[in-house]
């Protein structure tokens, strides 16, 4: 399993964007690029208004590229599915606090897996809702954005909230690391790293229509470490 801690601040690129004709091609460019993880959105149209793709992508990215695959579920009952995801490669399972009843049991359901556990909070969703479970988690995922369609712009009060939860868990001492996804480009990561984060999720930024990829993350990576 990869060290969260050992790079900081790591890139996760969504492929959300990327040419599913292509995905081969996509992977190899996110390595070429520097990036740390891939970010693969799992969306069900039921927790949120899209339908993305499943373990069958999983499957073929952790085919095609070595970086560790960072599983973002976004669906209802994400409980259901751990274990095949895990299975289909994913090295990190984040889930919606807003999606699972028993949200303990389902962290402790990751770990029994072998995978690290990550939980993810929408923005009109308080910290409040992940503070018990703080100390037994890898990663929390701030969304700047309502999660369901890539290319949306970041909601700046967002970005309070990611100051406060670093003020909480440094206060606390705990290793978790705070993941951030949605809207976030060259013009504004250096801000998301200023308040926090420590993994940054990139989507539309990482492959621009008609421009490359590679250059598109060196400039994000350049960005990140200004901050």
């Amino acid at each position: 399993m990869p060290d969260l801690r050992a790079r900081r601040p790591a890139l996760s690129p969504s492929i959300l964007n990327a040419d599913f004709g292509h995905l081969a091609e996509a992977f190899r460019q996110l390595e070429l690029g520097g990036a740390d993880y891939v970010h693969l959105d799992v969306m069900d149209g039921r927790f949120v208004p899209n339908i993305s793709f499943g373990l069958p992508v999983v499957e073929a990215a952790r085919r095609a590229t070595s970086l560790p695959l960072d599983v973002h579920l976004m669906i209802v009952e994400p409980e259901r599915y751990i274990g095949d995801f895990v299975a289909a490669g994913a090295s990190i399972v984040t889930i919606h606090a807003e999606a699972c009843l028993h949200l303990h049991r389902a962290v402790r359901q990751i770990h029994e897996t072998g995978a690290l556990a990550g939980v993810a909070l929408n923005p009109a969703t308080p910290l409040t809702a992940v503070e018990e479970i703080l100390p037994f988690v890898d990663l929390v995922l701030i969304m700047t954005v309502d999660p369901g369609f890539g290319g949306q712009a970041l909601i700046p009060a967002a970005l309070r909230k990611v100051e406060r939860l670093r003020r909480l868990i440094d206060e606390l001492g705990l290793p978790a690391v705070i993941e951030v996804d949605g809207g976030v480009k060259e013009s504004n990561v250096a801000a998301v790293i200023r308040a926090g984060a420590d993994v940054v999720v990139t989507g539309s930024a990482a492959f621009p229509p008609g421009g490359s990829t590679v250059e598109a993350l060196q400039a994000l990576r350049r960005a990140m470490q200004g901050s």
